[in-house]
């Protein structure tokens, strides 16, 4: 079926078993799973993400007993598609949640949203709810990777491309055959949507590109169920997805090593909480400080060499007005590296006005560099120029930033983001939040996926 890419993915979408997913592909999983929760705990009370519950709220109307799926920011109920489209606003907000550099696409975000949804709602096992996500990120993965570095410079991917791997993954829980598998494809498709200019405003638009590619792609593969037809080449068609978005597509990757390559496992953590692309240039530079012995204020320039993807993405963001537009600002997030050593959600909050950090900020430039551009987005490599006070002129690279493949997170240090996430939003109790991760690393283990609040409840009223 190599003349029908779209087909010969959907038929593997469909009919993969848990079985046939190797056991570090499995823990893999797992672990994604356990970093996206962190993620949706951490966007509990932010504005953009309540204003979408909100709405979620009212389009849902009067709650019914029979709800079974969890909204993760307040512990409320709903059907899967608002659980979906909440969640999976607020597991994006904070800018942990995970990346694959290949595809420029964040996987768990559009992905577990969905799978959580479904199982709790169906009363899918554990197993289940693991071959679906594995489902949706193989497929979104690829299909990322399909529309090219050219998709990126204007779309969000993870708006656009997020919405297949949902229906993906949706599909795979709902058993859909590969035909309405190849439908789900279609209706998800044609609602494809997410454009980069909100960054030049601060606006919210990065939250609404999640949650509606969840919830559409999750009401793509239930039509699909019900019998509703989708463009059978909705990818790579001659009015497609990549026709209409992008100059550098390639079908061949549509299918690249189907069940032989598992494209989960290339996934990358975030360890900064800001824009992936800033991440290699701060790690080179935290490396430039502890192999020199800088301090912040030894530092007259910052040099950040980077890939055109970055300048793409970064460089509308000059002067960050909010919180959420400074992790989108390279200045930013490497002064916050050089004061504070790291970058995270408190960070930001606390810190990205001050003046020393502005001042930083102000030191640093990006340039885009033959080798970094040649790698993206296969490999991220982190390399910085420094220009001390003294005169003198450092250089330092990173081949693989914290959290890539070859330099991941272990589960100890994933354990410290969750909770750390959790006391950031105030949307779990230190006690609540280990009961959570307790559950989580035993979720293949499940034969019903459940409420995850349960199993919380107790630790906390036993605190």
């Amino acid at each position: 079926m190599t003349d029908h890419p779209s087909r010969t993915l959907a038929a593997f979408a469909a009919t993969l078993e848990f079985g046939a997913i190797p056991a570090p592909v499995v823990e893999r999983a797992v672990n994604l799973y356990v970093d996206w929760l962190g993620s949706a705990l951490g966007g509990s009370g932010a504005r953009p993400v309540e204003t979408i519950a909100r709405f979620a709220r009212a389009a849902r109307g009067a709650q019914s007993p029979q709800d079974a799926c969890d909204v993760v920011i307040d512990r409320s109920r709903s059907t899967p598609y608002f659980a979906a489209m909440t969640n999976a606003a607020a597991s994006h907000y904070v800018e942990q949640d995970d990346v694959h550099n290949g595809s420029v696409f964040h996987p768990a975000t559009v992905v577990f949203p969905v799978t959580l949804a479904l199982a709790q709602a169906l009363g899918a096992s554990g197993r289940e709810f693991i071959a679906a996500s594995v489902a949706g990120y193989e497929v979104g993965i690829r299909v990322g990777e399909f529309m090219g570095r050219s998709h990126y410079k204007v779309f969000h991917t993870t708006g656009t491309v997020g919405a297949i791997a949902a229906a993906a993954a949706a599909g795979r829980l709902l058993k859909l055959t590969p035909g309405q598998m190849l439908d789900a494809f279609g209706s998800a498709g044609t609602q494809a949507s997410g454009l980069w200019e909100f960054l030049r405003d601060a606006a919210d638009s990065k939250q609404l590109h999640t949650a509606m590619a969840a919830a559409n792609g999750l009401m793509a593969a239930q039509l699909a169920a019900d019998g509703f037809r989708g463009a059978q080449r909705i990818l790579e068609g001659a009015q497609g997805m990549a026709a209409g978005m992008s100059s550098d597509a390639d079908p061949a990757k549509l299918v690249d090593r189907l069940g032989e390559r598992w494209a989960t496992v290339e996934t990358s953590f975030k360890y900064h909480a800001a824009c992936r692309h800033t991440h290699p240039a701060a790690d080179a530079l935290l490396a430039a400080m502890a192999g020199h012995r800088l301090a912040p204020d030894d530092i007259a320039a910052v040099t950040a060499h980077v890939h055109q993807g970055a300048i793409d993405v970064l460089g509308s963001v000059t002067v960050p007005s909010t919180v959420h537009q400074a992790k989108f600002n390279m200045g930013t997030v490497l002064g916050l590296c050089a004061y504070r050593g790291y970058a995270g959600v408190n960070e930001f909050e606390h810190g990205y006005r001050e003046a020393e950090i502005a001042a930083f900020r102000e030191r640093v430039t990006m340039a885009l560099d033959d080798e970094v551009d040649r790698a993206y987005p296969a490999r991220w490599i982190g390399k910085v120029s420094v220009t001390t006070r003294d005169g003198r002129t450092l250089h330092a690279r990173v081949d693989e930033p914290k959290g890539d493949p070859g330099n991941t997170l272990s589960r100890e240090e994933l354990t410290t983001k969750f909770v750390r996430l959790a006391a950031f939003s105030q949307a779990a109790s230190e006690a609540e939040a280990r009961a959570l991760l307790d559950d989580a690393w035993r979720i293949v283990d499940a034969e019903r996926v459940g409420a995850l609040f349960e199993a919380s409840a107790v630790a906390n009223a036993g605190a």
